[in-house]
C-alpha cells in the first residue's frame, strides 16, 4: 500500500527537490534543537522498518550528522518479525551500500501476534507492543543512549484524535519521552515534518520500500479512518492542520477541566493571597 502511494507520485524537478530536502533538514534540526533530542556523544539507535518514514529519518540524520557541531553516532536496527514473504536481503543491502552500521534483530513476533489476536480484531496494538519491547531491550544491549522513531507530524495529530475520539483523553505523541520502564529515551526527529513531504522525498530518493503485510491487509483500522479524515481536512481547509499542530504545542491548562493538571480548588486561596499582597504594597506606598 505504501509502495503504491510512492509510485503514484511524480518526480520533482531538481530545484524543487533541493527545496524539499532543505525544508526537511531544517524541520528535523529544529525539532532536535527544540526538544534537546541529541546531545554530544549520543549513540542513536535508528529503528528502521523499511517504510518511507524510517528511511527518510535515517537519511536526514545522516545528512545532519555531517554538518552538526554536535558529535553523535548512528546505528540502524531492523526487527525482522518473520512475516511471510519479508524480503530479508533488502535492508542489509541498502545499509551496506550507505556504509551505515546496522543490526538485524530476528524475532518471530508474527506468530505470536497471529496466535494471540482474537478473531476480527486488528493486529496493531499487539504487534506494536511486542516490537517496542524487543527494540527497547536491544537498545540497552548495544549501549544506545537514544532510540529514534519515525513518527511524523501527521502521526502525532492522528494519535491525538484517536485518543480524543476513542479513549476520552487529550493525548498525542511527544517528540521526546522516557520509556515506561525508565531505561530508554525515545525521540521523534520527524515530529515537525508533513507526511506529504516525506512521501515526495522517499519517492525522489528511491528508497527500497518494504510494505507491512501484517496489518496493511486489514480494513477499517481506526488509525486509517482518522488519517483519511485529516487528509480530507487538509485538502478542503488549507492550514487547518497547521493550526491543530500549533495548538498541541500551546496548551493552556487553566482553560481545560483536568483537576490534576490545574489547581481549581485553590483558586480562592490564590485570590486571598493576591489581595493580601496588594494590601501590603499599598502600605509600603503610604510609608514612602
Amino acid at each position: 500500500m505504501e509502495a503504491q502511494t510512492l509510485n503514484d507520485q511524480m518526480l520533482l524537478p531538481r530545484g524543487e527537490f533541493n527545496k524539499l530536502q532543505k525544508r526537511l533538514r531544517r524541520l528535523v534540526g529544529q525539532a532536535i534543537a527544540d526538544y534537546a533530542m541529541i546531545q554530544e556523544g549520543d549513540k542513536v539507535m535508528v529503528c528502521l522498518s523499511g517504510g518511507k518514514d524510517s528511511y527518510t529519518m535515517l537519511d536526514i540524520l545522516l545528512s545532519l550528522q555531517i554538518s552538526s557541531p554536535v558529535r553523535f553516532e548512528l546505528v540502524a536496527v531492523n526487527l525482522d518479525q518473520k512475516q511471510p514473504g519479508f524480503p530479508e536481503h533488502v535492508l542489509p543491502a541498502y545499509l551496506e551500500a550507505r556504509g551505515v552500521p546496522f543490526y538485524i534483530l530476528e524475532r518471530d513476533t508474527y506468530s505470536i501476534v497471529k496466535q494471540l489476536t482474537p478473531e476480527g480484531k486488528t493486529y496493531c496494538s499487539m504487534c506494536s507492543r511486542l516490537r517496542r519491547g524487543n527494540l527497547y531491550g536491544f537498545a540497552q544491549q548495544i549501549g544506545a543512549t537514544k532510540v529514534a522513531l519515525g513518527h511524523h507530524r501527521d502521526d502525532i495529530m492522528a494519535t491525538f484524535f484517536l485518543n480524543l475520539f476513542f479513549n476520552g483523553k487529550l493525548k498525542a505523541m511527544p517528540p521526546k519521552l522516557l520509556s515506561d520502564d525508565g531505561r530508554n529515551v525515545l525521540i521523534r526527529p520527524l515530529a515537525y515534518c508533513r507526511e506529504q513531504d516525506i512521501i515526495a522525498y522517499a519517492r525522489q530518493r528511491e528508497f527500497p520500500i518494504i510494505p507491512c503485510n501484517l496489518c496493511g491487509s486489514q480494513d477499517n483500522l481506526q488509525r486509517v479512518v482518522v488519517s483519511d479524515m485529516l487528509r480530507a481536512w487538509d485538502q478542503q481547509h488549507p492550514h487547518r492542520l497547521d493550526s491543530i499542530f500549533t495548538a498541541l504545542t500551546s496548551v493552556a491548562p487553566s482553560q481545560l477541566l483536568d483537576r490534576e493538571l490545574f489547581d481549581f480548588v485553590g483558586l480562592e486561596s490564590r485570590r486571598e493571597n493576591k489581595e493580601r499582597d496588594d494590601h501590603r504594597l499599598e502600605l509600603v506606598d503610604l510609608t514612602l
